[in-house]
């Protein structure tokens, strides 16, 4: 009999993940991660709040970083399997991140759907600073009786309100997953050939995150002001791509590379 994630999981399936405690974790920083991180997103060097420690504002997305262990730690209790992929992510921020020092952490399983052919798991961190959910796409795992879960929104249609291009760094890959998504992916090509593509991707934060820096500018305000960020991840981006972003008012926007989808769904809000 062919070894299915349903098999794995007993007759529940995915769906008997909902609600586990994932744990918690006391994570620490300093100025220059959080300066790191900003350079690995695309921040431009005559930027110093985001570059320099005399007068650094932390990114908000940057605390996504901090909590990356936390899918990892599903993953690694078996969950799902190898083929699972990032579908989308939120973050809801509560309050500015500190310059540097530790935040205590805390994650769990929030919902798991149906898809059928597929199981999607929330993954939900949740500290004093932001909530931020991963919702991870799980192939094989579906057709455990569970609820799909809510549609999908009805795509932006009309003239957008402003455009703006994101130009992706060569090495921007290798510089994003010094901090902590270290995936091979993103770095050996042996290990991207075996996804099916020719080179090493780009994390899909990356792309998403390094929009947020030109959309604070089309909205008239400082990047580090974000409030509310989502974004489904519906193709790959290399690293060295240009992204272009449309964007409509109350924050919508989405990016395509060459034409292509690479982002839906985005929403970015600052104060």
């Amino acid at each position: 009999m062919e070894d299915t994630g349903a098999d794995r999981t007993g007759m529940e399936g995915a769906g008997a993940w909902a609600g586990r405690a994932l744990g918690e974790r006391t994570v620490g920083y300093s100025e220059t991660d959080a300066i790191l991180y900003a350079l690995a997103i695309g921040a431009p060097a005559n930027n110093l709040d985001l570059v320099f420690e005399d007068r650094l504002r932390v990114l908000p997305s940057f605390g996504l970083t901090l909590a990356q262990w936390a899918p990892d730690v599903l993953a690694e209790q078996g969950a799902f399997d190898n083929r699972a992929v990032h579908g989308s992510q939120e973050l809801t921020v509560l309050k500015p991140l500190p310059r540097a020092g530790e935040i205590r952490l805390s994650a769990r399983v929030g919902e798991v759907w149906d898809k059928g052919a597929a199981a999607v798991f929330n993954v939900i961190v949740e500290c004093e600073y932001f909530i931020a959910t991963w919702s991870l796409f799980a192939p094989g795992y579906g057709g455990f009786g569970g609820s799909r879960g809510p549609s999908r929104p009805v795509p932006e249609s009309g003239q957008p309100d402003g455009t703006v291009s994101v130009q992706t760094l060569q090495n921007q890959a290798v510089l994003y997953r010094l901090l902590g998504d270290r995936h091979h992916i993103h770095v050996d090509p042996e290990a991207a050939r075996r996804i099916g593509q020719d080179r090493p991707i780009l994390h899909g934060l990356a792309s998403l995150t390094s929009a947020t820096l030109p959309l604070a500018d089309l909205a008239g305000a400082h990047p580090a002001d974000l409030v509310q960020l989502e974004g489904r991840f519906a193709g790959v981006v290399f690293p060295g791509d240009l992204i272009s972003v449309r964007a409509w008012q109350g924050g919508r926007f989405d990016a395509t590379v060459a034409g292509r989808p690479v982002i839906t769904e985005g929403l970015a809000v600052f104060q």
